[in-house]
């Protein structure tokens, strides 16, 4: 028989992904993917944001998949990596794969995606990421990812090129959700996702991020994403259907988190 595991993570937006880089210049405080390249040993904290190509993994050839490839979940698209970037994203639209982009989008990088793949526009769906919708916020938290409102340019130029376009609101970096969600939905084609930093303070020490202000900042903001908060959000958006939860929300409303059948034991 098979058994059945709950779906979380990226496995709720794909359930293949694709990376070809060893390290983000973006370099966030709170990056899953910084601690767990340190975990393993494949970066410190000082070289993280020395981005490497693993030869192997561009080199890949990757056959047509059933689901969308989840392109990337490691890294990011870059002014400094586009061009091979641009290389990977035709591989994987060449052999008929429908790609889901996540990114905290350059506008130049997302003009290059549009203009160079708008003969597979029905193919892409773009994810930005985007956890407030205040610049001082977001360069607090993600240092050298570009400004709120390059990131809105972003979304809105895919937006009018006739791209599918969808936000990631995780993690939420502050609870000025209601005016993010006005400025972003009517851009929105497909779903605007909203989830809680995860394990925020474990990935900030690992990460090498200890100086009193993060971490005093990180643990007002898990204070301010408070179970009550989070209820009351739901109830604001619990009927539009452009709103979609991760499971740090599910958790707190009490939506049952969908499952996978997994493999045969």
């Amino acid at each position: 028989m098979k058994e059945s595991k709950k779906v979380f993570g990226t496995q709720e937006w794909a359930s293949t992904n694709a990376n070809f880089i060893n390290g983000c210049s973006n370099d966030c405080k709170y990056c899953y993917a910084k601690s767990m390249a340190i975990r393993y040993k494949r970066k410190t904290p000082d070289n993280w944001m020395i981005e490497e190509i693993n030869i192997k993994k561009f080199m890949k050839n990757y056959k047509k998949k059933d689901g969308p490839i989840m392109f990337h979940t490691t890294h990011d698209i870059t002014p400094e990596n586009v061009e091979p970037s641009m290389a990977f994203l035709g591989n994987l639209l060449e052999s008929g794969n429908d790609v889901l982009v996540v990114t905290k989008p350059h506008l130049d990088v997302v003009e290059k995606i549009c203009d160079t793949f708008a003969p597979y526009k029905d193919k892409i769906l773009f994810r930005f990421t985007i956890g407030s919708c205040d610049t001082d916020t977001l360069k607090f938290w993600e240092p050298n990812a570009p400004s709120f409102e390059e990131r809105l340019q972003s979304l809105k130029l895919a937006y009018e090129k006739g791209f599918k376009t969808s936000v990631s609101s995780e993690p939420l970096l502050d609870t000025n959700v209601v005016q993010l969600a006005d400025i972003l939905l009517p851009y929105v084609t497909d779903a605007m996702w909203i989830g809680k930093p995860n394990q925020l303070l474990s990935h900030m020490k690992r990460n090498g991020v200890t100086d009193s202000l993060s971490i005093e900042k990180a643990k007002e903001l898990l204070a301010s994403l408070s179970d009550k908060w989070i209820l009351e959000l739901y109830e604001v958006y619990k009927d539009n259907p452009k709103i979609k939860w991760k499971e740090s929300i599910k958790k707190v409303v009490n939506i049952e988190v969908p499952t996978v059948k997994g493999l045969d034991i």
